[in-house]
């Protein structure tokens, strides 16, 4: 090849674009980088719902703690929520007024462990809401770079046979091959990044909700055994 020709190829993939990268991508990389583009897409879509949605729990829930130990009778929490309380904490509140209100004339004792088992089963029924589509940050987290990876190793690959075919190792030659192949690698990285951290920060403030929930269904416990007849 003569020096003029490789200028102008050296120069043509200097200035090769993101964009151009894709375009010239062999359509199996292609699709390694549109699926990844989609996870990363569909993360940001979850990470963004998610703290919008514990960022109004926890608000919810502290207005409501307030009207809980502010209220002159639990009696008139419970008619005021109506049975549909906005946040966990008045869904667990509901869960055991309703089981106390039903098993007045049991035995005491296993009164109690009803109002404590409904309880638990609204906490984890909460949770389990809260913590829906956080499993694809874990797996985005895990297998977006391992994707990028194979998009990477296609495209070096790719590269080997353009050398072998061109009979030609110049990076004029090998250089859009081994850049689309990296670029398959930053897209990778680029969608695991901010789904393991989001990942983790919202499983540690679910945790720490959660152990709230715990030590707020005592309470509710406390308080319905002050309740006159308990």
């Amino acid at each position: 090849m003569e020096p003029l020709q490789q200028a102008a190829l050296s120069t043509a993939t200097a200035t090769l674009s993101p964009l151009d990268l894709f375009l010239m991508a062999d359509w199996i990389v292609k699709s390694v980088m549109l699926t990844l583009l989609g996870m990363s897409i569909y993360t940001w879509s979850v990470v963004i719902q998610k703290v919008r949605l514990m960022r109004r729990v926890e608000s919810d829930s502290a207005a409501f703690t307030e009207a809980f130990w502010n209220t002159p009778s639990l009696d008139i929490l419970y008619q005021q929520l109506n049975n549909k309380p906005k946040e966990p904490q008045g869904a667990v509140f509901c869960s055991a007024m309703k089981e106390w209100a039903l098993g007045k004339h049991t035995n005491h004792n296993t009164w109690m462990e009803r109002v404590e088992r409904v309880m638990r089963v609204t906490i984890s029924r909460e949770l389990d809401t809260m913590q829906k589509s956080l499993s694809f940050l874990a797996i985005t987290g895990s297998s977006a770079p391992f994707i990028g990876l194979f998009g990477t190793v296609w495209g070096i690959m790719n590269s080997f046979i353009a050398i072998s075919g061109s009979k030609n190792a110049s990076i004029a030659v090998v250089g859009p091959g081994l850049a689309e192949a990296l670029l398959a690698t930053a897209i990778g990285l680029v969608a695991a990044i901010p789904a393991g951290i989001a990942y983790n920060r919202l499983t540690s403030r679910l945790e720490q909700y959660s152990a709230k929930l715990e030590s707020f269904s005592d309470e509710v416990m406390t308080a319905l055994l002050r309740q006159p007849g308990a």
